[in-house]
């Protein structure tokens, strides 16, 4: 068994993970998607999650074609709505959710304000929120306009929440939400660890829009911002280059 114990100051952060968890197990096994494993739950509480033991080896490109495979089915499942019944985490701060008609009210409000809120330093803050604010209306049709549908998404998708072993991809740690699937996509491009071999199973199932380089630079803004509030300013300048992507984009 792997032992998790509650490292930060909110007592529902593990209940909160083993949520996301079962919600992407319950989808996973409602429709049938293919290759993806959740660990299974043992005990939840306040203070420790235990999960089923994951034997992880290292990954080859047929293990990361049934990532990428999978993660494109599972995408394809079509939610209702854009959030989620509840909030919960992102790393150790909180995200939150809500449930939204229109995917860019929810990105931009929920998302990337809810994150320039959190920035203590004045002049960080006026730097990183007042060219999203100038831009919210554009902004948000955008993304409406080129969002399919909500789908289901791990929401902190780098390589080391994904483990591999003899029974494929087993995905930890989520960040769940219903929102726009490259929102998933986009995250893995951030620090790497996926290959060749992942982007094309996925496209091949479920291609990439047109303007994927483009929501990948608003995507990875939220992520880069609360990298910046969680761990201070190596990541500022990350930040300000996607602002600075963003206005060029939508000046």
């Amino acid at each position: 068994m792997f032992h998790k114990s509650n490292s930060s100051k909110f007592t529902d952060h593990l209940l909160q993970e083993a949520k996301g968890l079962e919600l992407l197990r319950e989808t996973i096994q409602e429709h049938q998607v293919p290759h993806l494993n959740i660990p299974k739950i043992e005990t939840v509480s306040d203070e420790q999650l235990v999960l089923q033991q994951v034997n992880s080896s290292n990954w080859n490109p047929k293990l990361m074609e049934q990532l990428g495979q999978g993660l494109a089915y599972l995408h394809k499942v079509k939610a209702s709505y854009y959030g989620l019944d509840e909030d919960n985490y992102i790393g150790l701060n909180p995200q939150v959710n809500g449930q939204f008609v229109h995917w860019g009210r929810f990105f931009v409000e929920q998302r990337l304000l809810y994150q320039t809120n959190l920035i203590k330093d004045a002049k960080v803050k006026r730097l990183l929120e007042d060219p999203i604010l100038e831009r919210k209306d554009l902004l948000e049709t955008w993304l409406n306009r080129h969002c399919i549908h909500p789908s289901l998404v791990h929401g902190d998708l780098w390589s080391g929440n994904v483990l591999f072993d003899e029974h494929g991809p087993w995905l930890i740690d989520p960040a769940v939400y219903y929102g726009d699937r490259e929102a998933d996509l986009a995250m893995t491009e951030m620090f790497g660890g996926f290959s060749e071999s992942f982007y094309k199973a996925y496209d091949d199932v479920y291609p990439r829009t047109n303007v994927y380089p483009q929501k990948k630079v608003i995507y990875n803004l939220y992520h880069y911002m609360n990298h910046y509030n969680l761990f201070g300013g190596a990541y500022l300048q990350s930040c300000r280059s996607l602002i600075d992507q963003i206005q060029y984009y939508f000046d």
